[in-house]
């Protein structure tokens, strides 16, 4: 469980593992009831999310940058997870998906929205289903911040705030890089959201 300003979210944790000179967040999500389980993204290493007493099915990888898929080649073996990925950015041992397809985690809702400008295949997860709706937004959007536009700082800007702005306010938004924070206060503060 992890605890957001509201209380805890019973289906979420969080791992942050150090990756040179900064840290890297992944995160597990897992059906209440059927105990299924998902990771998206893996950080540099899986270490945290193997020590927890759950079999992981499924990886969604938000894009391929080593610090955030350091750890994707020890999950599979260790717990025969499928990963997916953008089919905009294909990953070896990866499965490709188009933008429009949903996933489910037991009786959880997963919808990928397309968050590209950071990399060519940026994509972040809706995950309904929980106490609070989340967004894992890999280096898409940060609290305060946003990754550095890498591909196209213009489409960066316009993904983020159709795919990501556009939630509600509540949305716990789950960032590869720094605190959770809610889609609230990033359009108060983010400099980034244009009013």
């Amino acid at each position: 469980m992890v605890a957001t300003q509201s209380g805890a979210i019973v289906g979420f944790a969080m791992f942050t593992t150090p990756f040179g000179d900064m840290t890297v967040n992944s995160y597990i999500v897992f059906d209440p009831v059927t105990r299924e389980v998902a990771a998206f993204d893996t950080g540099a290493n899986c270490t945290g999310m193997l020590a927890l007493d759950v079999k992981i099915r499924q990886v969604f990888l938000t894009h391929i940058h080593g610090d955030h898929i350091g750890g994707l080649d020890h999950l599979k073996q260790q717990t025969g997870a499928q990963a997916f990925v953008s089919a905009r950015e294909p990953l070896a041992g990866a499965e490709p998906f188009a933008d429009d397809r949903a996933f489910q985690i037991g009786s959880l809702r997963v919808q990928p929205r397309r968050t590209s400008g950071h990399t060519r295949g940026g994509t972040s997860y809706v995950v309904t289903g929980l106490t609070r709706r989340l967004i894992f937004t890999g280096d898409a959007l940060f609290a305060g911040s946003m990754g550095g536009a890498l591909v196209d700082y213009r489409e960066a800007l316009q993904t983020n705030r159709s795919n990501i702005f556009s939630l509600p306010a509540d949305t716990v938004i789950c960032p590869g890089h720094g605190p959770l924070t809610t889609v609230g206060e990033e359009q108060q503060h983010n400099p980034f959201f244009s009013r």
